[in-house]
């Protein structure tokens, strides 16, 4: 890995409804990372825990977060088909934008790489991703010196500038 980070891949995972088969959010997403490791996606490590308040503001429950650092021989587009067949394993049924989940994927940073919006390929970097507390707080954990690859922007201005409401706590 370079200094930015930019040879690695980074997902972010979160839940904040217990599963019915696996129990905590935490415990499903042990057992998303497991599931990873079987679909030829290592995971070579993941930040602390984090317990993060919904966004927006809600009074929905909390979530648990964590971002992996990712390891694979899949493209980017292949690597998100992966990760949206695991949350289709695990029962994730998308309703509407921001509401209660038993799991939540996402593909971050691919070692990198920016691609514009197009359909039926991933954005890259994650749109949202400079904007959330629940993936800068745990990325930063794992790479301080990451910097936004299309801003150039460094992860401790990013969570600078994040707003007080989005709370994220290492448990």
């Amino acid at each position: 890995m370079d200094k930015a980070g930019c040879r690695t891949i980074f997902v972010g995972a979160g839940a904040n409804v217990a599963h019915p088969n696996y129990g905590s959010p935490r415990e499903t997403l042990v057992a998303a990372l497991l599931e990873l490791g079987r679909r030829n996606v290592e995971v070579l490590r993941h930040s602390p825990w984090y317990r993060t308040a919904p966004v927006p503001v809600s009074d929905q429950p909390w979530y648990v977060n964590i971002v992996a650092e990712v390891a694979t021989d899949l493209s980017a587009d292949d690597l998100l088909l992966n990760l949206h067949a695991i949350e289709d394993l695990f029962g994730r049924v998308r309703t509407v934008p921001n509401a209660p989940r038993l799991i939540d994927l996402d593909l971050l940073d691919y070692r990198g790489e920016i691609v514009a919006p197009t359909a039926g390929k991933a954005t890259l970097p994650h749109p949202r991703m400079a904007d959330r507390a629940f993936v800068l707080r745990p990325l930063f954990d794992l790479v301080p010196e990451w910097r936004h690859p299309i801003s150039g922007v460094p992860i401790k201005d990013l969570l600078a500038a994040l707003p007080p409401e989005q709370e994220a706590y290492r448990f």
